[in-house]
């Protein structure tokens, strides 16, 4: 299939590859981006592989906690000075607040702020500002003990990265060191045995391949993904 300039461009993007490897694995994978970015990373040309997981695109955001419940807010925007205005935090601060009485993201497009949807809300606000803004995904967590976290606050209660950590037992220093550990490490499941099968077995794959093109022999690239995947 025909490559275009538009996938090269978002390839090297998230991987920080140059532009003709980065060319050459969308060629090799047929042009499937997450294929792309693996095939990189087997070669060793993907200076920076953890740039796919991020979000193209600027925002905040923004948690609240209530007694035992407690909520995460993602609104995008299209520049970060947007997202540093205050008439923008202070909708990202009503809509966390709303977010505290549903429990998906469709529901929360539909809930009340001050006679308005949120949709609404967000709509206005785009026509008045003059730039675009979605409202991405929200998250819930409910226990006997929440605690949120945001770091690099960028205004009270939202940043770049929000974390909510729900507890039954312990207390609120603890959980912040909960929280701060899982901003600063972005874990995937909170355990091995709670990581996607899939996923396990593609990661295993992939070390698997830049083993082998290092040149190792197969009995010692066994041990190598015991103690890559274990890591």
């Amino acid at each position: 299939m025909a490559i275009t300039a538009a996938q090269v461009k978002e390839l090297r993007e998230m991987t920080g590859a140059g532009m003709m490897d980065a060319k050459k694995a969308l060629t090799e994978t047929d042009g499937d981006m997450d294929a792309a970015v693996d095939w990189l990373r087997t070669k060793g040309l993907a200076k920076a592989a953890k740039k796919s997981g991020r979000t193209a695109a600027e925002g905040l955001v923004a948690v609240k906690v209530e007694g035992g419940k407690g909520v995460a807010v993602e609104v995008n925007a299209e520049t970060d000075f947007v997202a540093k205005n205050a008439e923008f935090q202070a909708m990202v601060t009503d809509i966390a607040g709303a977010a505290i009485n549903v429990s998906d993201v469709e529901a929360l497009k539909a809930a009340d702020v001050d006679g308005k949807t949120v949709e609404t809300l967000i709509t206005d606000k785009i026509a008045k500002i003059g730039e675009n803004m979605t409202l991405r995904r929200m998250a819930s967590v409910e226990a006997e003990n929440v605690v949120s976290y945001v770091h690099n606050a960028a205004a009270d209660g939202m940043g770049k990265i929000g974390v909510l950590v729900a507890m039954n037992g312990g207390d609120e220093a603890f959980g912040r060191q909960v929280a701060m550990h899982i901003a600063a490490a972005n874990p995937a499941a909170l355990n091995a045995d709670a990581l996607d099968a899939a996923f396990v077995e593609k990661e295993r794959q992939v070390q698997i391949d830049i083993a082998r093109e290092s040149g190792k022999p197969e009995q010692v690239i066994e041990k190598m993904i015991e103690g890559r995947m274990k890591k």
